[in-house]
Protein backbone atom coordinates (compact mmCIF):
# COMPACT_ATOMS: atom_id res chain seq x y z
CA UNK A 1 0.00 0.00 0.00
CA UNK A 2 1.32 3.44 -0.91
CA UNK A 3 1.08 6.34 1.50
CA UNK A 4 -1.14 8.10 -1.05
CA UNK A 5 -3.69 5.29 -0.75
CA UNK A 6 -4.72 6.62 2.67
CA UNK A 7 -4.99 4.70 5.94
CA UNK A 8 -5.30 0.94 6.02
CA UNK A 9 -8.91 -0.27 6.01
CA UNK A 10 -8.69 -1.41 9.64
CA UNK A 11 -7.28 1.90 10.89
CA UNK A 12 -9.76 3.47 13.21
CA UNK A 13 -9.77 7.06 14.39
CA UNK A 14 -9.96 7.41 18.14
CA UNK A 15 -10.07 10.18 20.72
CA UNK A 16 -9.34 10.08 24.45
CA UNK A 17 -11.07 12.29 27.02
CA UNK A 18 -9.66 12.43 30.55
CA UNK A 19 -12.23 13.60 33.09
CA UNK A 20 -10.36 14.88 36.13
CA UNK A 21 -10.39 18.00 38.25
CA UNK A 22 -6.86 17.06 39.39
CA UNK A 23 -5.48 16.96 35.83
CA UNK A 24 -7.25 20.25 35.00
CA UNK A 25 -5.67 21.91 38.06
CA UNK A 26 -2.23 20.41 37.46
CA UNK A 27 -2.14 18.38 40.67
CA UNK A 28 -2.31 14.99 38.93
CA UNK A 29 -0.63 13.56 35.83
CA UNK A 30 -2.84 12.16 33.08
CA UNK A 31 -1.55 8.59 33.34
CA UNK A 32 -4.81 6.94 32.29
CA UNK A 33 -5.17 9.05 29.15
CA UNK A 34 -1.58 8.19 28.20
CA UNK A 35 -2.21 4.49 28.89
CA UNK A 36 -5.31 4.47 26.67
CA UNK A 37 -3.50 6.26 23.87
CA UNK A 38 -0.61 3.77 24.04
CA UNK A 39 -2.95 0.77 23.99
CA UNK A 40 -4.93 2.16 21.05
CA UNK A 41 -1.70 2.81 19.15
CA UNK A 42 -0.67 -0.83 19.77
CA UNK A 43 -3.97 -1.81 18.15
CA UNK A 44 -3.07 0.32 15.12
CA UNK A 45 -5.71 2.96 15.77
CA UNK A 46 -4.98 6.62 15.01
CA UNK A 47 -5.47 8.70 18.16
CA UNK A 48 -6.38 12.03 16.61
CA UNK A 49 -7.20 13.97 19.80
CA UNK A 50 -6.62 13.89 23.53
CA UNK A 51 -8.60 16.26 25.71
CA UNK A 52 -9.16 16.93 29.39
CA UNK A 53 -12.24 18.30 31.11
CA UNK A 54 -13.35 18.88 34.67
CA UNK A 55 -15.57 16.46 36.51
CA UNK A 56 -19.31 17.14 36.35
CA UNK A 57 -22.28 16.57 34.08
CA UNK A 58 -22.01 19.74 31.99
CA UNK A 59 -18.25 19.64 31.31
CA UNK A 60 -18.45 15.99 30.26
CA UNK A 61 -21.59 16.45 28.14
CA UNK A 62 -20.26 19.51 26.30
CA UNK A 63 -16.81 18.01 25.71
CA UNK A 64 -18.13 14.65 24.47
CA UNK A 65 -20.59 16.48 22.18
CA UNK A 66 -17.79 18.68 20.79
CA UNK A 67 -15.44 15.73 20.25
CA UNK A 68 -18.17 13.68 18.53
CA UNK A 69 -19.38 16.48 16.24
CA UNK A 70 -18.65 15.35 12.68
CA UNK A 71 -16.41 12.53 13.90
CA UNK A 72 -16.59 8.89 12.84
CA UNK A 73 -14.69 6.74 15.29
CA UNK A 74 -14.26 5.93 18.95
CA UNK A 75 -14.13 8.21 21.99
CA UNK A 76 -12.91 6.61 25.21
CA UNK A 77 -13.32 8.59 28.41
CA UNK A 78 -11.28 7.87 31.51
CA UNK A 79 -12.28 8.94 35.01
CA UNK A 80 -15.43 9.90 36.85
CA UNK A 81 -17.19 6.51 36.79
CA UNK A 82 -17.11 5.72 40.50
CA UNK A 83 -19.12 6.75 43.56
CA UNK A 84 -17.40 10.04 44.42
CA UNK A 85 -19.63 13.11 44.59
CA UNK A 86 -18.04 14.56 41.42
CA UNK A 87 -17.93 11.23 39.54
CA UNK A 88 -20.56 12.21 36.99
CA UNK A 89 -19.04 11.02 33.70
CA UNK A 90 -21.85 8.50 33.01
CA UNK A 91 -24.52 11.16 33.60
CA UNK A 92 -22.72 13.64 31.34
CA UNK A 93 -22.24 10.99 28.67
CA UNK A 94 -25.86 9.82 28.79
CA UNK A 95 -26.99 13.44 28.35
CA UNK A 96 -25.60 13.41 24.80
CA UNK A 97 -25.96 9.75 23.75
CA UNK A 98 -28.32 8.97 20.90
CA UNK A 99 -28.42 5.27 21.83
CA UNK A 100 -26.93 3.30 24.70
CA UNK A 101 -24.85 0.13 24.19
CA UNK A 102 -25.42 -1.69 27.48
CA UNK A 103 -23.66 -4.89 26.34
CA UNK A 104 -20.38 -3.02 25.94
CA UNK A 105 -20.70 -1.34 29.35
CA UNK A 106 -21.53 -4.67 31.00
CA UNK A 107 -18.62 -6.46 29.30
CA UNK A 108 -16.24 -3.76 30.60
CA UNK A 109 -17.61 -4.18 34.13
CA UNK A 110 -16.91 -7.93 34.10
CA UNK A 111 -13.11 -7.69 33.66
CA UNK A 112 -12.36 -7.76 37.38
CA UNK A 113 -14.17 -7.62 40.73
CA UNK A 114 -13.72 -3.84 41.06
CA UNK A 115 -15.58 -3.46 37.77
CA UNK A 116 -18.78 -3.94 39.71
CA UNK A 117 -18.12 -0.50 41.20
CA UNK A 118 -18.00 1.18 37.79
CA UNK A 119 -21.03 3.10 36.62
CA UNK A 120 -19.60 3.69 33.14
CA UNK A 121 -21.89 4.06 30.15
CA UNK A 122 -21.41 3.17 26.49
CA UNK A 123 -23.32 4.27 23.43
CA UNK A 124 -23.41 6.28 20.24
CA UNK A 125 -23.43 9.96 19.40
CA UNK A 126 -24.00 10.24 15.67
CA UNK A 127 -21.30 8.14 14.01
CA UNK A 128 -19.19 7.99 17.15
CA UNK A 129 -19.01 5.18 19.70
CA UNK A 130 -18.37 6.44 23.25
CA UNK A 131 -17.04 4.25 26.06
CA UNK A 132 -16.61 5.35 29.70
CA UNK A 133 -13.70 3.71 31.53
CA UNK A 134 -12.35 4.15 35.08
CA UNK A 135 -9.66 6.65 35.93
CA UNK A 136 -6.93 4.18 36.88
CA UNK A 137 -4.34 3.50 34.19
CA UNK A 138 -4.71 -0.26 34.55
CA UNK A 139 -8.50 -0.22 34.90
CA UNK A 140 -9.13 1.90 31.81
CA UNK A 141 -6.95 -0.36 29.65
CA UNK A 142 -8.55 -3.53 31.06
CA UNK A 143 -12.00 -2.17 30.25
CA UNK A 144 -11.01 -1.20 26.72
CA UNK A 145 -9.46 -4.63 26.18
CA UNK A 146 -12.74 -6.27 27.24
CA UNK A 147 -14.41 -4.91 24.09
CA UNK A 148 -11.48 -4.17 21.79
CA UNK A 149 -12.32 -7.11 19.53
CA UNK A 150 -15.80 -5.82 18.62
CA UNK A 151 -15.27 -2.05 18.69
CA UNK A 152 -14.03 -1.69 15.07
CA UNK A 153 -17.04 -3.61 13.79
CA UNK A 154 -19.41 -1.50 15.91
CA UNK A 155 -17.88 1.73 14.60
CA UNK A 156 -18.09 0.55 10.98
CA UNK A 157 -21.77 -0.28 11.47
CA UNK A 158 -22.46 3.33 12.42
CA UNK A 159 -22.01 4.39 8.76
CA UNK A 160 -21.62 1.29 6.60
CA UNK A 161 -24.78 -0.49 7.68
CA UNK A 162 -27.33 1.37 5.55
CA UNK A 163 -29.17 -1.90 4.93
CA UNK A 164 -28.54 -4.14 7.95
CA UNK A 165 -30.91 -6.82 6.65
CA UNK A 166 -30.33 -7.30 2.92
CA UNK A 167 -33.24 -8.57 0.85
CA UNK A 168 -33.69 -12.30 0.38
Amino acid sequence: MNASDGPAPETMAAKVLTVSDGVIHGTRDDRSGAALEARMAEEGWAVVERAVCADGVEPVASTVARMADGFHGLIVTTGGTGFGPRDLTPEGTRAVLDREAPGLAEAMRLVNPLGRLSRGAAGTVGTTLVLNTPGSSSGCVECLEAVIDVVPHAVRLLVDNADPHPGH
